[in-house]
């Protein structure tokens, strides 16, 4: 078993390596259709935003951060995984994604705080990325503003990685917001109707729906919000949240809706309050 250690070793002179483990590895699969998904997520850092809770570096140290991804993918009833190719590659190398469902996160080019934020090009994989990789599909976050030009190159965009997922039978997981940036910081706008407003946006991309899953935030009105689609949608976790308890009971109500399909979380369980990221990962996983 590869050790965190060896990934530089490995990188510098057995790169090859690395598409030989992806390639050999066993693939996750969907779960029924009576059952939810959880997803692990760690796409922040190639955005450039490494802070978690009260911590502007929490991500920082790449070795702290696989070690908290390695732990929450060991916890039973964790599906899968989403992230950049860089941590693909080292949870593949590690075997942590051995058996799991894996999303590759296309655009990470809205770098975070930057004048461009909204211009959010695709940086990460591509169609053929995600497939050469044997992922089992992308994502790509589509924010909105409309004030800012730079919206309208990213709706094009992820419209057209919509459509090249689509024609190789792949899913396509698009995370909308609409947003706005005051004081120079693009922020979400997580009312009720800007969610649904986001949500026709984001299920008219591309020639084809039929691979189109959405990722959403968890917001007030949920029953409301979600009869604006008829696309399966996975829940995010968000920022982490003082009160755990609250996110839990918003993510169960969230849960109970036909058209969600389970739960995407990041931050909250990686670096959540207490800092026990197995009891963090297996309260969620409770509640599916």
């Amino acid at each position: 078993m590869t050790t965190v250690d060896e990934l530089g070793a490995i990188r510098a002179y057995e790169p090859e390596r690395i598409a030989q483990v992806l390639r050999d590895r066993p693939r996750g699969t969907m779960p029924q259709a009576d059952s939810k998904l959880m997803i692990i997520a760690a796409d922040h850092p190639a955005r450039g935003a490494l802070a978690a809770g009260a911590d502007p570096l929490a991500m920082a140290d790449r070795s702290e951060l696989l070690a908290r991804c390695v732990e929450a993918l060991s916890r039973p009833g964790v599906h899968g995984f989403l992230g950049t190719a860089d941590m693909v590659e080292d949870l593949a190398l590690l075997g942590a994604l051995d058996g799991k469902l894996v999303y590759g996160s296309m655009n990470r080019g809205g770098l975070a705080g930057a004048s461009f934020e909204m211009d959010d090009r695709f940086t990460g994989y591509d169609a053929r990325g995600v497939a050469d990789a044997g992922l089992d599909g992308g994502k790509m976050l589509l924010r909105i503003d409309l004030d800012d030009p730079g919206s309208v190159r990213t709706l094009e965009n992820c419209a057209r990685a919509v459509d090249e997922l689509a024609s190789q039978h792949t899913l396509a997981l698009v995370e909308p917001f609409i947003s706005r940036r005051s004081d120079g910081v693009v922020r979400s706008v997580l009312t009720p109707d800007a969610v649904i407003r986001s949500i026709a946006i984001a299920s008219g991309l591309g020639r084809t729906s039929a691979y189109t899953w959405l990722k959403l935030p968890c917001v007030p009105e949920m029953e409301r919000v979600m009869a604006a689609t008829s696309l399966p949608s996975l829940i995010l976790g968000g920022e982490v949240c003082d009160d755990p308890y609250a996110a839990l009971s918003g993510w169960a109500k969230a849960l109970s809706l036909p058209t969600v399909r389970g739960l995407v979380i990041g931050r909250s369980l990686l670096f959540p309050p207490g800092d026990d990221v197995a009891v963090a990962v297996d309260n969620a996983v409770g509640l599916l």
